[in-house]
């Protein structure tokens, strides 16, 4: 079996160490490999950056068809950007590590809070609740207030500051586990729940395992009604090398 990350990012080293911590999670047989887009954001911390990443996310899909032989991909931002386009780019099962997360975080708990980086990406956990069904599951969205890079520039007081506000969730707010909202955690999860006392489900791990299961149970990506394949059109501009594109790219 053969999973595809792609980072929506484009920064080589969370690349690397998310790929990493999925590949020390697989089960025997199952190679990851780990890609990211060639140009967009170092991080996505925005709207603005979500939307810029998601074309990367869709380009690095479609490399993955070219190859012909990936069997599922994860994308690997806790916004999930651009994962219905993906889905509509392939066959192959797609998993989103928020939607992985959320869906995982319910099996072991009635209710669940999430620690992300930045209080001003909270909206965009709060959108990707509604739109999944998981809202009601959800206590509250909380931040630890760091960007994103400083999970690889200054990891041991990111690391405590997520941890403190792991804390003050279990402490405060009714919940059974805890979500971490960014695929740069995808490292801490084990010393995180130590400290906290509560099962911490972070995406990365969760879609990995996710996208295994679909794999193994012969399950893929419904090419009946919205997520079918894009109807050939003319694009133009930047874009033009998209244009009459003729999906599936394998068979």
């Amino acid at each position: 079996m053969h999973i595809r990350l792609i980072n929506p990012n484009t920064t080589a080293s969370m690349t690397a160490a998310m790929g990493q911590a999925a590949q020390q999670q697989a089960t025997a047989g199952t190679t990851v490999s780990a890609s990211q887009p060639d140009a967009g954001p170092v991080s996505i911390e925005s709207h603005f950056d979500e939307a810029i990443s998601a074309v990367g996310v869709a380009e690095e899909v479609l490399k993955g068809e070219r190859e012909g032989e990936i069997d599922a991909y994860i994308v690997a931002c806790f916004g999930d950007p651009g994962l219905l386009a993906a889905r509509e780019l392939t066959r192959a099962p797609v998993i989103g590590i928020a939607e992985a997360a959320f869906h995982l975080a319910t099996l072991v708990s009635t209710r669940f809070s999430i620690v992300t980086t930045l209080g001003r990406t909270g909206i965009i956990a709060e959108h990707l609740l509604q739109q999944y069904g998981f809202s009601h599951h959800c206590r509250r969205i909380r931040a630890a207030e760091i960007p994103v890079l400083d999970l690889e520039h200054h990891p041991e007081a990111a690391f405590t500051r997520i941890v403190e506000e792991c804390c003050r969730a279990r402490d405060e707010d009714g919940i059974g586990a805890i979500v971490l909202g960014c695929g740069g955690m995808a490292n801490l999860t084990q010393e995180i729940s130590r400290e906290v006392g509560l099962p911490v489900i972070e995406g990365v791990t969760a879609a990995l395992k996710l996208a295994e299961s679909l794999v193994s149970l012969g399950l893929h990506t419904s090419k009946h009604g919205d997520l079918d394949y894009p109807r050939p059109k003319t694009f133009t501009g930047k874009f033009s090398g998209l244009s009459d594109l003729a999906l599936p790219l394998k068979s």
